[in-house]
């Protein structure tokens, strides 16, 4: 374990530079005491490692220095075979890096490694798209993809959901991120850091003009308390429902995970039907929700539920029996 922490140590000023014990210590879930004691360790093999003091210090290796122990264990020799989707590195136009950096790597591994990262590869593939659902055309995905790697203002159009529906921004582009085989792009506007579908973007010029990430920004951080905000908004009230056997064993399957997870805890069978409290985003939307599983389902409260759902289903019958 400690040799393992040795290497992932070494390795990590190898690629980020200076850093200080306390940032080393945070990196390697460990105390400060003992990254002291590791870079004595490092002093005492020969390692050309040294510490400066004061705010800005921090160890660094000498420059210049550069260890060609990559520390990789079996597994981790494998699991790099799962870290690339090549789909998405092609749509962003690295699928032929991608290979290529893979051919390297596995020529350079150890010939026990490399039977067992080649039969990782040939007996898991990872698929990034949801069942159902064709892949989005996002014709400016290389564009933007390269103002975020260059850092250039980006200059967009681009179709909304409310009125106007067609804008046009001028975007810091800041990173792009895929979820559920759709293309997203963070970038910051005027004021506020907002998402954009790649695929609404209806035309895109890279502008010349470079601009200045905001300090301390994390892509993956960020993209974690968007969602969680996204889904505190999602929910704007309650509904009570009583759901038949069968209803109730179906039910997951019929909506989202925090919806099926707040049944769950609320769940109250009294012998015949199951009671819960879902959240729900509207009356229309959990009208169409509800729909679904036609009398599988009884809606208590609110009113307006009830009533929407009366309404939809009047008007099924006089479409069917008329």
């Amino acid at each position: 374990m400690r040799a393992s922490r040795l290497v992932s140590l070494l390795l990590l000023l190898q690629t980020k530079g200076r850093m200080t014990a306390h940032a080393l210590a945070a990196e390697l879930e460990v105390s400060v005491r003992t990254i002291y004691r590791d870079v004595e360790s490092l002093h005492a093999a020969g390692v050309p490692l040294y510490g400066d003091a004061g705010p800005q210090g921090g160890y660094q290796l000498l420059e210049g220095y550069r260890t060609k122990l990559t520390g990789l264990t079996e597994q981790e020799a494998e699991s790099l075979f799962l870290a690339g989707l090549p789909g998405p590195a092609a749509e962003l136009g690295l699928g032929d890096a991608v290979a290529a950096a893979q051919l390297k790597l596995m020529a350079a591994l150890p010939s026990s490694m490399r039977d067992r990262a080649s039969r990782m590869a040939g007996r898991f593939h990872l698929d990034a798209p949801a069942w159902y659902y064709d892949p989005e055309r996002s014709p400016f995905l290389g564009l933007v993809a390269d103002a975020v790697w260059r850092e250039r203002l980006l200059e967009v159009e681009y179709r909304r959901w409310q009125a106007p529906e067609e804008v046009t921004r001028v975007l810091r582009p800041l990173g792009l991120v895929l979820k559920a085989g759709r293309w997203y792009l963070v970038a910051q506007g005027s004021s506020r850091i907002s998402t954009y579908r790649v695929s609404q973007i209806q035309a895109a010029t890279v502008l010349e003009e470079s601009f200045e990430r905001p300090e301390g920004f994390d892509l993956a951080a960020h993209w974690s308390a968007s969602l969680e905000d996204f889904q505190a908004r999602q929910f704007t009230g309650e509904a009570v429902i009583r759901l038949s056997p069968r209803g109730w064993e179906s039910f997951a399957s019929n909506v989202l995970p925090a919806v099926a997870r707040a049944a769950e805890e609320s769940a109250v069978d009294d012998g015949e039907r199951v009671r819960v409290t879902i959240p729900i985003e509207s009356i229309g939307h959990a009208a169409g929700m509800l729909l679904r599983m036609g009398g599988e389902v009884e809606v208590l409260a609110p009113v307006e539920l009830r009533e929407r759902l009366v309404s939809e289903v009047r008007r099924l019958a006089s479409v069917y029996l008329s």
